[in-house]
């Protein structure tokens, strides 16, 4: 049976699972989780409503066209109009709220990143679960990534090129810490298996140290919680890494080609698999289709990197 958290404004006994004195902007993302809407609708309407982004960028979140998410966001308000808001919302419905307004400002806005942190945070400390744990530790192991991710011209850094020297090891430490709370209490999560994967990253002293078979492990789990085309997408770029190239290949098929990062994910793999001329034309590819501009610069840089010279 999925939490639910108490409508904002409303006490809360000990020992319950419902959220008493939440602050005014975290109260409106646990309203938006109205038990009327299906958790997909509830979502987007509040990363609409309260979370401040636009109908396009949501659309790409949930990688369906603008149109589409611009009827789901209809239909949710038609749906709780003129109703109380003030009925138990779903837990989960909040934490993948937040983490994808976090996701949305990891692409760039630091600020919409404090934030969800900071309701994260909030959260954590008003209901007990480890769920809520781990989606801060999450949030706090990619954000720790923050300042090596980019040059100072805006140049992206990929995760295997990034100077780890500039990794903030406090906000690895706490994250960790988290983690290994949540853990502990065996009640396993999504958040809490993909801040494991995160963790494992962030204990690499380089990309050589990685443990990529436990990280796969990881996947493993992730996959029996959240069984997704994204997911196996990552899966696939770590059992390329664990097993070899032509394993993560194999791991490919029968995945879409539509999916974000497909093209790029196969680039390295053919890369990898000694297959210069089609990594290239891969990573082309991918750059074509790259969300921003410093990951399309980043993925045509790529390509002309391994692109053999023409005599």
């Amino acid at each position: 049976m999925a939490a639910t958290l108490a409508a904002p404004g409303t006490s809360s006994e000990p020992g319950t699972d419902g959220v008493p004195n939440a602050d005014d902007t975290l109260d409106l993302y646990i309203l938006c989780a109205d038990p009327d809407l299906s958790p997909a609708s509830a979502v987007a309407l509040t990363l609409r409503a309260v979370g401040g982004l636009t109908t396009k960028q949501i659309a790409a979140a949930y990688m369906v066209p603008e149109p589409t998410m611009a009827q789901r966001i209809s239909r949710a308000k038609a749906t709780i109009a003129g109703a109380r808001l003030n009925r138990p919302g779903d837990l989960s419905s909040v934490l993948t709220t937040l983490y994808l307004v976090f996701n949305e400002g990891h692409s760039g806005d630091v600020d919409l990143v404090a934030e969800a942190i900071r309701l994260t945070r909030t959260l954590t400390s008003m209901i007990d679960s480890a769920e809520v744990d781990g989606l801060l530790a999450l949030m706090l192991l990619h954000h720790a990534r923050r300042d090596a991710r980019f040059a100072p011209d805006g140049r992206l850094f990929a995760l295997a090129d990034q100077d780890r020297t500039l990794w903030d090891r406090r906000l690895i430490v706490e994250g960790i810490d988290l983690l290994q709370a949540a853990l502990g209490r065996d009640e396993l999560g999504q958040y809490q298996a993909q801040a494991a994967i995160a963790a494992l990253h962030a204990d690499a002293q380089n990309v050589e140290d990685t443990d990529w078979v436990q990280i796969v492990q990881w996947y493993d789990e992730l996959l029996s919680l959240r069984d997704t085309p994204i997911v196996r997408l990552n899966r696939a770029v770590a059992v390329g890494e664990a097993d070899g190239p032509a394993a993560g290949l194999t791991e490919l098929r029968g995945l879409d080609e539509g999916l974000p990062r497909y093209f790029a994910v196969e680039a390295h793999l053919r890369e990898r698999a000694g297959e210069p001329q089609a990594a290239a034309d891969l990573y082309a590819r991918a750059a074509e289709r790259a969300g921003s501009l410093a990951e399309r610069d980043h993925l045509n840089r790529q390509a002309a990197r391994i692109r053999p010279r023409r005599r």
